[in-house]
């Protein structure tokens, strides 16, 4: 999206050498004509908006600080933008999962970009109806309407591999049902492919930049997504383990009723967890919806070690039932499976974050695999500036003006945050996105500067650190001693918290040395 200025020289030269790509690796690609026509349309794109961003804003000599350059800027993004979100329209799968996660970058993208690309959570390009049933006729070996009583035409939502339609069993229950678009499995082989070509031609325009590890990710995790056996059974285990949240709601697989490309679930009405407006006129908090959405992703990630890893907007829903907001997690196919290592070692991160202890944060950013690039591991993990890591971002409250400086800076770190993407450990990835996603709905709730979700984190960040203490301890007596440091450390941090609540921010300082170096005698 930050294109410099010699990007179109570079582009065309890039545009030249595609032919020469895609003709001496045909084979080995195995792209097939269809392959190549979506490379080529990807190829076109990416010259079409840096052409634009060169002729029309860098070669505007208008001054950066005048209000006439910003809004040719925002013009300009707009048209790079519509670009983008046609591109992803035409070539779907793989393109639209794309769109949609720089639809959840708030903090990070222009907002042309993010609020044209959002769309794409909830009204991806769709599969005719014809096709849908073709689906289910091929999987379960007979008419859809032996199965179904009634299956609506239009579908609830679509997404980059399915669309969900509402239907009656013949028993009167009403469902949703996931069916898998009908060419997505062989488009989403060749999108890998493409991608792989295209960052090689990526490489020739940008070559301070490193994507290799997006296509490594990619197929990795899109033969996982393309199961809906596997998403069912994550459904249900998450499920399980969360069963005491009386107040996350999970949809009942109908097991029968389900195969590899159809997935058919209890059906659950509810509202984005997005829109603020219907929350407001469902006389729900916000506040209760964002901290409850925290904490249930803090479980995941510092407690459980199984984390829900595509949480953008349309895939959580939320309703008011019993007087309270009730979660709605939809979409199982994507997960984390994080290693006690891992989980460790990205608990004392956090914890090292939360303090502002720079040693820590450089000792484990280099456990993780990015020591000389830890400051900005740790802006990228808690979406915080450096200046307000440094301050204390359990003191320091979000606002414009750090999330303007935020975007300000982006642009000229590209080149390092793809290194640092390069480097890091495999399980960081999902994380990130995961951290992404979340952010952006708090943004669109305007809870970005609760300090809830800071204290949720630190308790399951101490409860993970402990239970490493716990497993290494060999007799009773050191168990005892961990757990009365551990509940001592919980404490602490529950005075903090009722602190935090009675005085203002400004003034926190005398508790937080309580509990400053609890957090590092481990």
């Amino acid at each position: 999206m930050f294109i410099s200025k010699k990007f179109l020289k570079r582009a065309t030269l890039g545009i030249i050498g595609l032919g020469t790509l895609t003709s001496l690796r045909a084979n080995e690609y195995d792209l097939g004509s269809i392959g190549i026509v979506r490379l080529g349309r990807a190829a076109i794109t990416v010259f079409i908006i840096g052409r634009h961003y060169k002729t029309e804003l860098y070669g505007s000599n208008l001054s950066p600080n005048t209000q006439e350059y910003l809004d040719l800027k925002s013009k300009v993004h707009k048209y790079g933008a519509q670009k983008l979100l046609e591109l992803c329209c035409a070539n779907k799968g793989v393109y639209i999962k794309v769109g949609q996660h720089i639809g959840a970058l708030d903090y990070l993208l222009p907002p042309e970009y993010v609020s044209t690309m959002r769309v794409l959570h909830s009204s991806a390009p769709q599969s005719s109806f014809k096709d849908v049933l073709t689906v289910i006729k091929e999987d379960f070996k007979k008419d859809p309407y032996e199965i179904f009583e009634r299956i609506d035409p239009e579908p609830l939502g679509a997404a980059s591999l399915a669309q969900v339609h509402k239907a009656v069993l013949k028993n009167g229950d009403t469902v949703a049902v996931k069916i898998q678009h009908r060419a997505v499995k062989t488009n989403s082989y060749v999108d890998i492919k493409t991608m792989s070509a295209l960052v090689k031609l990526t490489s020739l325009v940008f070559p301070d930049f490193k994507f290799d590890w997006l296509v490594d990710e990619t197929k990795k995790n899109i033969p996982r997504e393309l199961n809906f056996t596997e998403e069912g059974k994550n459904a249900e285990k998450v499920q399980n383990i969360f069963s005491h949240y009386h107040w996350l709601k999970i949809p009942k697989i109908y097991w029968n009723l389900s195969t590899s490309r159809v997935l058919t679930m209890e059906f659950v009405e509810g509202g984005q967890v997005d829109n603020l407006k219907y929350i407001q006129s469902n006389n729900l908090n916000p506040y209760e919806v964002s901290s409850k959405l925290g904490r249930l992703y803090s479980h995941m990630i510092f407690i459980v070690g199984f984390v829900h890893s595509d949480p953008h907007p349309g895939n959580v829903l939320v309703r008011k039932k019993n007087n309270e907001a009730e979660i709605i997690l939809l979409d199982h196919g994507l997960y984390a499976n994080l290693s006690n290592e891992f989980r460790w070692e990205y608990s004392k991160l956090w914890l090292a974050i939360l303090d502002g202890n720079k040693a820590a944060m450089q000792t484990h950013c280099a456990n993780l695999g990015v020591g000389d690039l830890y400051g900005l591991l740790a802006c990228m993990v808690s979406g915080r500036s450096w200046d307000a890591i440094v301050a204390g971002v359990q003191k320091t409250k979000y606002d414009t003006q750090e999330k303007e400086k935020f975007q300000k800076e982006i642009p000229n770190l590209l080149a390092q945050i793809s290194n640092v993407l390069d480097k890091v450990n495999r399980q960081m990835l999902l994380i990130l996105k995961t951290n992404d996603l979340v952010r952006c709905i708090e943004h669109s709730l305007k809870t970005e500067s609760r300090m809830s979700g800071m204290i949720e984190m630190s308790k399951c960040c101490i409860h993970s650190v402990y239970g490493e203490k716990l497993k290494s301890c060999t007799n009773m007596w050191s168990k005892w001693k961990v757990s009365m440091s551990k509940q001592w450390s919980l404490f602490k941090l529950s005075l903090y918290y009722i602190y935090l609540g009675a005085i203002n921010f400004n003034i926190i300082n005398s508790v937080d040395s309580l509990i400053k170096n609890e957090f590092y005698a481990f």
